[in-house]
């Protein structure tokens, strides 16, 4: 087993859309909620005024605006909190989460067939680590492409990366190098 580093890759949360798509619409409806509460006549309808006791009839939209500046605020932080860490080495992978996730190490010796491939066409795919479901372990934040792995026992492990094909190569060269089949890139033949 070396320790030589042959392909890392960091994923941060802030980059996933199905997360960037529901921050986006709480911010829309928080922003909306504190117009109608300064401006309850839109386009000839009333809207009804509320008010929140001790705050004001007028002050209390902007509980909503401050809010929607949190929800801003919490997106941007996003961007910089890793969710997951892929490193491939001579012999083995290891997958990091973030915080309190456990490492999962991947023996390349176990391994029997690499393939590259892309998702299905979803806009809202939500992130994943480590989620067992179906026969298949994913590891996901953002990005189209993932690598597949299956092992000799039948275990698939899918790892989602924005350098599918460098990670693709990382691993295949490595099943090549130990004389094993090698993978099948889906996407360029």
């Amino acid at each position: 087993m070396g320790t030589k580093v042959l392909f890392e890759e960091k994923q941060y949360l802030g980059h996933n859309r199905f997360s960037i798509v529901i921050r986006t619409l709480l911010t829309v409806f928080c922003f909306m909620a504190y117009y109608l509460s300064q401006n309850p006549e839109l386009i000839g309808i009333s809207f009804k005024r509320y008010y929140v006791a001790n705050i004001g009839e007028l002050n209390s939209g902007l509980i909503f605006f401050f809010i929607g500046i949190a929800i801003l605020i919490f997106s941007a932080v996003l961007t910089f909190i890793l969710h997951i860490q892929t490193t491939v080495y001579e012999g083995y992978i290891i997958i990091d989460g973030f915080w309190t996730s456990r490492k999962v190490k991947i023996d390349l010796h176990s391994i029997r067939m690499v393939r590259r491939s892309r998702h299905k066409k979803n806009i809202l795919k939500p992130s994943a680590y480590n989620l067992h479901n179906k026969g298949i372990i994913r590891f996901y934040t953002s990005g189209e492409d993932f690598v597949e792995l299956m092992d000799v026992t039948g275990f698939i492990y899918r790892v989602g990366s924005q350098k599918s094909l460098d990670l693709y190569h990382a691993l295949n060269n490595q099943l090549l190098a130990k004389g094993e089949v090698s993978g099948k890139d889906e996407l360029t033949s």
